[in-house]
């Protein structure tokens, strides 16, 4: 038997500007998914998943994932006509829009495959191969869910809009920081919200031009902060990013809703994170005590689907 695993992930900066080159700000946070390969006597693969999950996510997510698995065996040219094995998803990332649940699932298989055929990869193979495997859930996905997934900790992204390998660095905390996610309930297509954003983009050039010139700004600033555990500043360019989004109308009423309770109820900062137009959102905590008040004030308000707590940075 094979097994491999790969983390979530919050975007604390940059989602939908990362498309387009400009850089962001991600977590690789504490939650993962794992994978166990397991060989049988009959031809083909099958996926047995227990992951826990948002209503309704598997369903929505059941083709795309057929097509990423797909794409990861044709990477490494496995034939299954030849023989067979089963995918065991399991572990305590949530299944739900925004959070790299379909990255996580990708670096898990993966690793497994990798751990059961003794594919010798190393991190950055392993990272070039769930990127394919994401191909098969966003189309043309921007390498950074499954970069994080990859790698964990903080990592900080850029694109190469040429098609060339992306950027990315590991930053280092002093601490961990606590997070707090909520998620709508609501799963988002990523492919759909990406291209309707494009549609945007192309038909006002000036209009996203301006709001990406702010962002490239607030995302500096962002990492100056974070490395210095200013999370003071850090929870004010999170509020600021979420204004932002909201201008490329990404967010949601029910987005919105799940930031304004957690911000009256000591979040340091909040915004969604990920695709949008569903999913999640996530709180800045200052202190573990406080990252549990905020979880509560979600949980008893009960406009969340979900709510988890998590920490990111080492």
């Amino acid at each position: 038997m094979g097994y491999g695993s790969g983390r979530g992930k919050a975007i604390l900066f940059g989602e939908h500007f990362v498309v387009y080159g400009f850089p962001a700000l991600a977590a690789g946070i504490a939650s993962e998914t794992t994978a166990k390969i397991t060989r049988v006597r009959s031809f083909g693969w099958k996926l047995v998943d227990n992951r826990p999950a948002m209503p309704g996510y598997k369903e929505k997510k059941y083709e795309e994932q057929k097509a990423s698995v797909e794409n990861i065996l044709k990477h490494f040219d496995i034939d299954t006509t030849t023989m067979g094995f089963q995918i065991d998803l399991e572990g305590d990332l949530v299944c739900a829009s925004g959070i790299g649940a379909s990255a996580a699932s990708c670096v898990a298989i993966v690793r497994a495959l990798n751990d059961e055929f003794s594919l010798n990869l190393n991190d950055e193979q392993v990272n070039e191969a769930s990127y394919k495997g994401e191909m098969g859930y966003h189309g043309t996905p921007s390498g950074l869910d499954n970069t994080v997934s990859t790698y964990g900790g903080l990592v900080w992204f850029e694109r190469d809009l040429n098609g060339g390998s992306p950027k990315f660095e590991r930053l280092t905390l002093k601490k961990p920081v606590h997070l707090v996610i909520a998620s709508t309930g609501i799963t988002a297509s990523t492919k759909a919200v990406v291209g309707d954003v494009r549609k945007k983009k192309d038909a006002n050039p000036s209009w996203f031009d301006t709001i990406s010139e702010e962002y490239n700004q607030l995302v500096h600033d962002a990492r100056d902060a974070l490395v210095q555990m200013d999370l003071t500043k850090v929870g004010t360019l999170m509020n600021n990013n979420h204004d932002l989004l909201q201008q490329l109308t990404v967010s949601s009423r029910e987005l919105d809703i799940l930031v304004t309770i957690a911000r009256q109820n000591g979040a340091i900062g909040s915004k969604m994170t990920g695709t949008g137009r569903g999913g999640n959102m996530i709180a800045l905590s200052p202190d573990e005590v406080s990252m549990k008040q905020i979880a509560g004030a979600l949980e008893k308000e009960g406009r969340a689907a979900g709510v988890w707590t998590t920490s990111f940075g080492l």
